[in-house]
């Protein structure tokens, strides 16, 4: 056990490094609590070029995040995700998702956003919050990547005390 051990964390070193040196990328994408350097190289390395989604909304549907739709007549149901794409990328961003709903989850607009989704937290609901969480949080990977921007979290906004006159 302790020789597998030793030899994960050298791998680890490894892809930390390379990451580092190939694609430099992968640092602004884990400024974002809960994305590791597997999670963004892994990213990186699946999208290719972040310019060929002409909307980063487009991401989901390709890291098959999104429902799948049963329309019939007046019927407009809402299915499991498709699961198309990467499956390894989808279950690392549905951990990365976890980790910001979880106990230990930052406070941010995007644990928010599961929150409010979660609702009084039926086993379904949880489910759907971080499903929705990752795919938002593909959508934010692929536009600080395709921007060039930094991460800001926005917490949960104060309520804004109105100066005095």
């Amino acid at each position: 056990m302790e020789k597998i051990t030793a030899e994960i964390k050298v791998l680890e070193k490894q892809l930390v490094q390379r990451s580092r040196t190939e694609y430099p990328v992968t640092q602004r994408l884990q400024q974002i609590a809960g994305v590791g350097p597997l999670t963004a190289l892994a990213f990186v390395l699946k999208i290719g070029d972040p310019q060929r989604f002409g909307r980063s909304r487009d991401v989901g549907a390709y890291l098959g995040l999104c429902p799948r739709r049963d329309q019939s007549g007046g019927t407009d149901k809402q299915l499991r995700i498709s699961k198309c794409g990467d499956g390894l990328l989808r279950r690392l961003l549905v951990s990365a998702a976890q980790y910001i709903l979880g106990p230990f989850g930052p406070a941010c607009a995007l644990r928010q956003h599961g929150e409010r989704l979660r609702g009084c937290g039926s086993g379904r609901e949880k489910k759907r919050a971080v499903v929705a969480v990752a795919r938002k949080l593909a959508v934010l990977l692929l536009s600080l990547w395709k921007h060039g921007t930094d991460y800001q979290p926005r917490a949960a906004l104060a309520v804004a005390v109105p100066a005095a006159a």
